[in-house]
């Protein structure tokens, strides 16, 4: 059995791992779904405070309250910003780290930057401190209804703040996997960055590199394909 701690991403919450969730825990393995502040089931929590460092340490507390050992992390699209955050605190409780479909950010990258290309972005006086998503497509739309009604705005300084990380990510002892969705169209956005990202690990022997034929909302439109993959990662991590 094994312990995996899947992170969601912007304007989406724990929810959009449902199904993933069910599956990986009908195979038997312990699987928690921690949900970030100001998004989601915590919409309730949304300020102009809440900003990267508030979900790194989201994440961190879970992972250090419920005391969990030898995990896999998943970080989905911008939750690869925040499994690289909570590095400094609980690297040594990570077996594997996976970026699903995710940044994957170096040592003062920011949302805004790696999609923009400028390294540090601040959110300007009069704009709003909440942002609202993208439109995503789902291969069903009763999965489209369902996820709308759940869509969120989101805190502008979650994009805006650099993550902080002491060393490369090839560097830490535990293993690392890129999945890369291979649907999504290179207007996307944060496409881009994605793109770079599954190239620097398909370029790296530090990396594992899969792909799923998907588009961005792979756990919804895969689940029973993605919950099998990061069966197989975990296991042979």
């Amino acid at each position: 059995m094994a312990t995996l701690v899947l992170v969601h991403g912007a304007w989406g919450g724990a929810h959009g791992f449902r199904h993933v969730r069910r599956l990986l825990r009908q195979a038997g393995h312990e699987v928690s779904t921690p949900c970030l502040t100001g998004i989601g089931e915590r919409v309730h929590l949304a300020s102009p405070l809440v900003n990267l460092s508030t979900h790194v340490r989201d994440v961190v507390h879970h992972i250090l309250y419920e005391d969990l050992e030898q995990i896999t992390l998943v970080g989905f699209s911008y939750g690869g910003m925040v499994v690289t955050g909570a590095l400094e605190h609980v690297a040594e409780r990570v077996r594997h780290l996976v970026f699903l479909d995710a940044f994957v950010p170096d040592d003062g990258d920011c949302v805004a930057g790696l999609v923009r290309g400028d390294a540090r972005q601040k959110i300007r006086l009069g704009e709003d401190w909440l942002l609202q998503g993208p439109l995503r497509e789902y291969d069903s739309p009763e999965e489209a209804r369902w996820m709308g009604l759940r869509r969120t705005p989101q805190p502008g300084a979650c994009f805006t703040e650099a993550v902080h990380l002491a060393q490369p990510l090839e560097s830490f002892a535990f293993t690392r996997t890129y999945v890369k969705a291979t649907r999504s169209p290179p207007q996307d956005p944060g496409e881009a960055a994605f793109r770079r990202a599954a190239q620097r690990a398909r370029q790296s022997p530090a990396w594992r590199y899969v792909e799923i034929d998907s588009n961005h909302m792979l756990s919804s439109n895969r689940p029973q394909a993605l919950a099998d993959l990061l069966a197989q990662i975990a296991e042979a991590a």
